[in-house]
This record gives structure tokens, sequence and C-alpha cells, in this order.
């Protein structure tokens, strides 16, 4: 199948903002552990980053979203191209931006790693998947492993020989892992046998690289039931040798592969463990029954990862509705709407058009620059680390609290973005001519995978915001709220930075809302209200750093003459964070008083009310 063109465009003015004007990552080159790195490393780390995507991953994705997989003799066979952008990956090391030097990575920041991941991903998210999947499972080996686990498998992990997967959902089990029924039987020689099925493995077979491990869920004979039941096991598709060559299977056979709505690229995957008498699996780390815990290190990874190409498909799409907006002329300006012989102009200048083009500028760079701060909080935990242990231990808490925020919210809004871009596009973008209607098909998974939506606001009520006595949500309260004392007669922006101040407190008496609901035993109405409370904490989250952006940005400007080409970037950021503050933020008073109402309608409603069919 022939390959096409590159359509993946990257705004690098916006990164360059984030990292240096207002999160200032400077203050963390050129000392430990970011000693070899500077400003001009990062810049043209992400060039080189940019260029690679456009080049090699851009040109095979709408190609790889059309052949698809396909099974030959029980084994996938990935579009054409797949393969050569994967060795190119490899030698070019865009996968070993962030990876520990002991591994031979180059130890950059991990939000320099977490941009390159939203440039090759917003290139082609489908392809990206197989080298994400691999590094997350060797990240959970290198934390969790034995020194020998790590000395086997890690190298070829890291480096691209073997690719790896995550395996926990089953038929029966879902996102109730605790009922999983993979067995794990220990052999004498200290290994075990695996017997069972696994579903929707992303990346779960391919024939990207020569051998793939699986990272698998299982319950040991006699272990207890539920989720303290499981433990975690590596277990290789090929068998491997004393010396580590990959040989016969492993008694891992490919069940079939699903055929969905997107990143169709992307294998996705069912195998059977141990059909012929069981897959030989070895226990990561030396303890059973903590499988969950290792999983969730993975998991973590995993879900940020999520965010990251939510971010990196409603950039692309968002870029490529303004790009169209531009260039297509439609219609009249309003002001000679009446008038027959009116020049058409660029839709660019129909009012609605605009808003749809503020409202994804607002979201998708609010959103990056949560994910960025979010980064940043572990790269600034990474670099305290036995200089400044209080300070380290608040970045850190901030990483846990914000993570199932970026997840949720940042996929969430992929979809909204790809779909306004679409209709942006009108009847054009609901064609394959344009990459927008994939980048909408593609991002609807990023919502349901790696935990659902919901599973991360129950994660954030009934885990996050107790954490650490509940030190870490106040944490990030006091941090809005002190913003908001400071800047609150902004010249520019004081309306919008009150409004937020609103909001915070509206954010504040909700979490005590939700306390109350779990001493007075009104349990039924947390996973009622999860969802929206996490909405509301993402929308604060998003409104404050919009709004630190448009007040570094008004500063700027002050310093420019009017014909600076610079000015026009700088009136975006002050235009979009007005625009979120004034459009989305009052929402979340709203919200407020909705969830205050404890409203138990979709609770009520008898199960054959819902419909009479």
């Amino acid at each position: 199948m022939a390959q096409g063109v590159n359509r993946y465009r990257a705004d690098l003015r916006e990164f360059e903002f984030l990292l240096f004007e207002q999160f200032h990552l400077e203050e963390l080159l050129g000392r430990a552990p970011f000693g070899q790195w500077g400003v001009d490393e990062v810049r043209q780390t992400l060039k080189g980053a940019y260029r690679f995507a456009t080049e090699v991953y851009g040109p095979l994705n709408a190609s790889g979203d059309r052949e698809g997989c396909r099974v030959e003799g029980g084994q996938v066979y990935t579009p054409e191209g797949f393969k050569g952008a994967w060795t190119a990956l490899y030698e070019q090391g865009w996968r070993l931006v962030g990876t520990d030097p002991e591994h031979g990575g180059q130890g950059g920041p991990r939000v320099i790693a977490a941009l390159v991941e939203e440039l090759l991903s917003g290139a082609n998210a489908a392809f990206n998947m197989y080298p994400g999947l691999t590094y997350g499972a060797a990240e959970l080996l290198d934390q969790c492993g034995t020194p020998e686990q790590k000395a086997r498998f890690l190298p070829n992990m890291f480096h691209g020989v073997w690719g790896g997967t995550m395996c926990l959902t089953e038929p029966q089990a879902g996102s109730d892992v605790g009922s999983a029924r993979t067995r794990a039987v220990k052999n004498p020689d200290g290994s075990y046998a695996i017997t069972g099925t696994k579903i929707f493995i992303s990346a779960g077979d391919h024939d990207l690289a020569e051998n793939i491990i699986h990272m698998v869920l299982a319950r040991v004979e006699g272990a207890p039931p539920g989720t303290k039941g499981l433990s975690l096991f590596v277990v290789p598709k090929r068998k491997l040798s004393e010396d580590g060559a990959s040989g016969e299977n492993n008694d891992v056979q490919l069940g079939s592969i699903e055929h969905k709505m997107g990143i169709n690229g992307s294998s996705t995957c069912v195998l059977n463990f141990g059909e012929n008498g069981g897959a030989t699996g070895y226990l990561v780390g030396e303890v059973e029954n903590r499988g969950m815990s290792q999983m969730f290190l993975m998991m973590n990874f995993a879900r940020i990862g999520v965010a990251l190409q939510g971010v990196a498909l409603a950039s692309a799409a968002y870029l490529s509705a303004l790009e169209y907006a531009r260039d297509r002329r439609q219609g009249a300006n309003i002001a000679r709407w009446k008038d027959p012989t009116a020049p058409r102009v660029p839709i660019l200048e129909h009012a609605d058009v605009r808003r749809m083009l503020l409202d994804m500028k607002a979201r998708v760079e609010g959103v990056r620059a949560l994910v960025c701060k979010l980064a940043l909080h572990d790269d600034r935990a990474r670099a305290l680390a036995g200089r400044d242990d209080e300070r380290s231990a608040y970045h850190k808490g901030q990483v846990e609290l914000l993570t199932p925020i970026a997840k949720a919210y940042a996929s969430d809004q992929a979809f909204r973005v790809c779909e306004t871009a679409i209709q942006t596009f009108g009847g054009a973008g609901y064609v394959k001519d344009h990459p927008v209607e994939q980048y909408c098909r593609d991002s609807k998974i990023f919502s349901i995978y790696e935990g659902t939506n919901h599973i991360q606001s129950m994660d954030l009520v009934g885990r996050k915001l107790g954490q650490n006595g509940g030190a870490h949500t106040q944490q990030f309260l006091g941090d809005v709220g002190a913003f908001v004392a400071e800047h609150r007669e902004h010249p520019a922006l004081g309306a919008e930075v009150r409004a937020l101040g609103a909001a915070q407190e509206a954010l504040s008496g909700t979490t005590l809302k939700l306390l109350e609901w779990f001493q007075g035993g009104q349990l039924a109405l947390v996973p009622l209200s999860s969802t929206r409370f996490l909405e509301m904490m993402a929308e604060v989250a998003v409104a404050w750093l919009l709004l630190d952006g448009a007040r570094l940005a008004d500063k700027a400007l002050g310093a420019l003459a009017e014909d600076h080409p610079e000015r026009a970037f700088y009136q975006g950021k002050l235009h979009a964070a007005r625009y979120f503050a004034r459009n989305v933020l009052p929402g979340v008073e709203l919200k407020a008083r909705i969830l205050a109402e404890g409203d138990t309608s979709a609770l009520d409603i008898p199960d054959a009310a819902f419909a009479t069919v």
C-alpha cells in the first residue's frame, strides 16, 4: 500500500514558552540529574524530534489507518513502513531521551521526554503505541525487577530489540481486575506455568521486534481473592536460552485481533497463555501477591502517556482546522452579508469559526500546560531528592494528585477538540481527504483504556484527595489561592483571576462535601458525582495555568514594539486565557451547586424504566 504525505503540524514556539518562560526549566539544567543538558540541547532535541515525526511517522499515519494490521499463520503483521520506522526510531535514539544513562539513555528531564512523546504521538498515535508500551514495561522492570531480571531483559527492551506489553484485562473481568482468573503454578526451577486469556492487549503481537515481553497479572495457587492475591510475571512470547537468545514459542498464542473504530495500525490482541501446558513466566521481584502495586507503577506511567496522546491529537486537529480556516473561502464577511457581489472570504473571518478555533486553542494549550506541569513536578522531585526532601515530597505528591486528572481531562478534551475540528471543516472534515476524521476516531479510545475516566475520577476522590492526610490536595488549592491573592488586581486580567478565586472556593467547598458523604455513609453519591468533581478540579488547574501564562504574556507585550513579530504569539496567550476563564471556568461554580444538591435521579429510576424494549 502506498504511503502518504505528512499532514502533522506542531507549534514549537508554544513548547518554548512553557519550558523557559512559564515553568523555567533552565533552573534544572546543567546540574544533577540533568548535568548534560542545557537550553541548546533541549531546543535541538525538540526540533529533531519534530523533524523525525514529520518525515518518518507522519507519512505512515493515514496509510497505516487504511491498511491496519493483519494476521497470517498466528502472527500479526503491521502496516507497510512500520518496521522501518521502528528501526529508525531506535537507531536515532528518540525512545531514550528520558531514559537513565545506566541503560544507554540520554537522561533528559521528563518534561522533554513528554514533549517528544507528544510530537511522536501526534504524528502517528497508532504506531507510537508499540514503543510506548515497550518503554513502560521496561520502566516497571527497572523499578521492581531483580538485578538478574534487569540484566536479562532491559538492554533489549530499552533499545528496541524486544517489545513489551501490559496484560491485565480478561473476558470476565474488564476493569474489575480483581476478578482475574489467569493462574500461575510454581515450577521446580522457580519459574511459573502461566495459564489464562487476556483481552484488549495493545501491541500484544507484531512483527517489529524479535520477541515481546509480556507483563502478566496472574493468581498463584492458594493466593487470596481479589486484587490482593495477584502477582506480576514476566512472560516472553518466545523462550529465552541461557545466553538470552530468543527461541521457540513460549506457549503464548495469538487468539485474534480486534477490528476497531480507530488506531487501526496498532494491534489490539486476544492472547492465550498456556494452551499447551503453561507459558513459562518469572515472578517480578521476589515476593508474591504484589502484582497490583507493581502494575500501578506501569499504569501511572501509561496514564500520563494517554494524557500526552490526548494533547497530541487535540493539537494536531486544532492546527489542521486552523490551516483549513485560513485557506478555505466561503461566504461574505458579516458586514456585507446581504451583498451578493461581496467577495468570498476565508472562513477564519466568520464569528462561529473563530469561536471554535479559540475554544480549541484554549483547551489544547491549557491541557498541555497541565501535563507539562505534572512532568516538571517529577523533574523537580528528582532534582531535590537528598537536598531538600520536604520540597521533593511536595512535588511527588502533586504528581500523584494530578495524574488521574491529567489522564481523564486530556483524553476527554481530545475527543471534544477533534469533534470541533471536524465541525470547523464542515463537510470536508467528515471525509478522509483531511486528517481530522482519523484524529477523532483515534482519540476516542483515550478515555477508555488505561482505566476508564470514571475509574480515574474514583482514584482521585477515593485515594488521591486523602493521601498524606489530604496534604497534597491542600497544597494544590493553596498554590491556586496564592496565585489569586497575588494577581486579583492585575490590570489586564484581574476579573478573570477573581473568577478563578471563586472557582477555587467552590472546588474547596465541594471537597468538603465529598468528605461529608464519605463520613456520613452516603457512599452512593460519591461515584455518582466523582466524574463531575474531576472536571471541576481539572478546569481550575487549567484556568490557573492559562492565566499564569497570560500574565507573563501581558508583561512581554509591554516590552515589545507594535510591529514586533512576537506580539501575535503573546496576544494569543492572553485571548486563550480570557476565553477559558469567561466561557469554561464559570461552569465550576455551577457544577459545585449541582453536586451539592446530591441529585439521585440516576439511582432512583427503576431498571425497567430506562426503556420499554
